[in-house]
């Protein structure tokens, strides 16, 4: 596979992602009347909708990561090198950005924003270092057991944890780089950008060394 195509679908992919994720935030809370429960509804299903849709689209192309933890994830699996995690890493963010500024273009609203909604504490890093825990094994166990499911296992557990985490598990920092650049319902103030990333990664960190040891292949005699 040429890296040109693997660095277009990552970039494309997490810019379809921050579209579904902004798009249906600005949606769901113009819709909603007031009803932020029914507006996290909506931002859930099309979120997880568009993952199932992007992971089983783009993922034969570049393992479809659209995250920097998960790309993170498997560089510490050594299933791809340093330099192309650096480069998946930048078409990532570059694809998240855009996807922010294409979902303000379709909803009439400034191209270039900057969120005012903290999201700071304990509990809120907490619930992002869970839920990017909770990612990594979703995909080490999906990997190991159940790789045709991947794309569904991976969209229904982002969209559980939507609902169970404080946070509404963002799990991803070029999504949190992105969400910083709108000041939507999806929207995180620039201040708390730092708290989330570093749960995150440290989330992801912490899950490899869980699922390395948890869904080892067992030992031939």
């Amino acid at each position: 596979m040429s890296t040109s195509r693997e660095l277009a679908a990552e970039g494309l992919g997490t810019a379809f992602l921050l579209a579904a994720v902004v798009g249906s935030g600005i949606m769901g809370e113009r819709l909603a009347a007031g009803n932020v429960a029914m507006a996290l509804l909506a931002n859930t299903l099309a979120t997880g909708a568009a993952l199932a849709v992007l992971i089983s689209v783009f993922g034969p192309i570049s393992g479809a990561h659209f995250n920097p933890a998960v790309t993170l994830y498997f560089g510490l699996r050594r299933e791809i090198g340093a330099k192309l995690a650096v480069l998946y890493v930048v078409a990532q963010i570059t694809g998240a950005i855009l996807g922010v500024w294409v979902a303000h273009a379709m909803f009439a609203m400034p191209i270039l924003e900057t969120a005012q909604k903290l999201r700071d504490g304990p509990a809120q890093w907490w619930s992002e270092f869970v839920a990017a825990f909770g990612l990594i094994a979703t995909i080490s166990g999906a990997v190991r057991y159940s790789p045709q499911a991947a794309a569904y296992l991976v969209a229904l557990y982002i969209v559980a944890a939507y609902w169970f985490t404080a946070s509404t598990s963002f799990a991803n920092p070029a999504v949190t780089i992105a969400r910083a650049m709108t000041d939507s319902f999806a929207g995180i103030a620039p201040h708390s950008v730092p708290g989330f990333i570093a749960a995150q990664i440290a989330g992801a960190v912490a899950g490899y060394a869980l699922t390395a040891w948890l869904f080892k292949p067992p030992s031939r005699a």
